[in-house]
């Protein structure tokens, strides 16, 4: 169906969006104006990337980024009637953060214009501060997904209302290490125009989102916006119920910090205070794990753009030997084998056991701002089948403390996506607090059992 072409002048666009961003910070709005939003999660098995499905305004398949800024999409070949691009010096050019001003550019094409305001498109498969920066205007079109019924049990059986939504546009070349058929990346990270905050602000939403990553190779997973729950998977078990919650932290020092100018991370941190392995603490240097406020180094990082948990080395070397120790020991008996890589410590596959929460070795447990607040990984995340011979443990040695930006300092560890598998997890952005469950393996049920109403038509 043809959306109807954008006429409302930009200047009212702004306040528009200004009001509803207004409302979206007041804590009790008692009404919504449409269904939670929804989208399969599905995973690409040469990638391992995770791609959700949005409407701008024909369907599109956008990487998840966790921690991204805001949507992108590739505008070369965006084909759409009604966007509209932000002027610069305006109010939602200030909003929107925008890095610099367009000028002169004449063509008739989203990716042209003439003082408008630009963004950057954020490929995490591409290296930022590159020297060779590439900015792309930020536009306003509609946009639309999936919507969840009111029993949190059904997803897809409508789409949402068409809304106006501030994203970016990108280039061909930004495409470059993404999963084919994707045609940009979706942002849900902690800034003023990620997916989560948007809709939140147009639709009156609580301002939660929630994520369930599938390890299935066929079925999905789900991200659900603007819904506390229930979200009721096989069996219909309702996963928001019971959480364990632990802090959302802020790192003030961000990728796109200088110097003399600290910007916050979008990405969002939890507070791993410990880490044990079959139930025995393990001995980590301690000033790794906070933030430190003066390069944004350290903590813990939520990522789903990268595939398996990285570790500092020093971390990483602790915790792998207390893992082989204590897997040699009884019950689990276990002997090594030749590694694969990416990992370093690997077992014979005719050696490992399997319950239904997947092999059975040592728990690792995280353990966050108090004793009671466990992260317990179980063998269905801490293992990796390698072929058909061997299970690998799924975590890879970061490095010293890498660097990906010039300015700001990389995390102690990053807890990727395999780590999340048939993992819930519920961001609250109200309480700036993460609702997480470990493995739902283990309740009977998975993040691929959630069910999505067939297509018709």
């Amino acid at each position: 169906m043809a959306m109807p072409k954008l006429e409302v002048p930009l200047l009212f666009l702004s306040f528009f969006f200004f009001f509803f961003f207004f409302l979206a910070l007041t804590p009790s709005r008692a009404e919504t104006f449409g269904p939670p939003l929804v989208s399969p999660i599905q995973k690409d098995a040469s990638t391992l990337q995770y791609i959700i499905t949005a409407y701008l305004p024909q369907e599109t398949k956008l990487l998840l980024d966790l921690g991204g800024s805001y949507i992108w999409i590739n505008c070369d070949d965006y084909n759409s009637s009604s966007y509209r691009h932000i002027p610069c010096t305006t109010l939602l050019d200030e909003f929107v953060g925008c890095f610099a001003c367009l000028m002169n550019c004449r063509d008739s094409n989203p990716n042209c214009g003439d003082s408008v305001c630009v963004l950057k498109p954020e490929n995490p498969f591409q290296p930022s501060f590159s020297g060779n920066e590439q900015y792309a205007p930020a536009l306003v079109d509609y946009f639309s997904m999936l919507t969840l019924d009111n029993t949190g049990s059904i997803g897809g059986t409508s789409s949402s209302s068409p809304f106006t939504f501030i994203f970016s546009c990108g280039y061909k070349e930004n495409l470059e290490g993404l999963a084919r058929g994707v045609t940009g990346s979706a942002g849900l990270g902690r800034s003023s125009i990620s997916i989560p905050v948007q809709a939140s602000a147009i639709f009156h939403y609580p301002r939660y989102f929630a994520l369930c990553l599938s390890g299935s190779k066929t079925r999905p997973g789900a991200a659900f916006i603007g819904t506390k729950g229930p979200y009721k998977f096989g069996r219909r078990i309702d996963l928001s119920k019971p959480l364990a919650y632990t802090p959302l932290l802020l790192n003030p020092v961000g990728k796109y910090s200088y110097p003399d100018l600290k910007k916050p991370s979008s990405e969002y941190f939890i507070g791993v205070t410990s880490i044990k392995v079959n139930g025995k603490a393990v001995a980590l240097n301690q000033s790794l794990l906070p933030i430190d406020s003066g390069n944004g180094s350290g903590g813990t990082k939520l990522s789903t753009v990268v595939p398996y948990t990285q570790l500092e080395t020093s971390i990483y070397k602790t915790v792998t030997k207390a893992f082989v120790k204590a897997a040699a020991s009884s019950p689990f008996n276990l002997t090594t084998t030749k590694p694969v890589q990416p990992f370093s410590v690997c077992y014979p596959a005719s050696k490992v056991k399997s319950t239904r929460a997947g092999p059975t070795v040592p728990a690792i447990d995280l353990v966050m701002h108090r004793n009671d607040v466990v992260w317990k990984i179980l063998g269905s995340n801490s293992m990796v089948r390698v072929g058909a011979d061997v299970w690998c443990l799924g975590f890879v040695d970061a490095g010293v403390r890498p660097k990906t930006s010039v300015f700001a300092g990389d995390p102690s560890i990053v807890i990727g996506g395999h780590q999340m598998e048939d993992n819930f997890l519920q961001f609250d952005l109200e309480s700036m607090r993460l609702g997480f469950s470990s493995s739902v393996l283990s309740r009977g049920t998975s993040c691929a059992s959630f069910r999505f109403a067939a297509k018709t038509g």
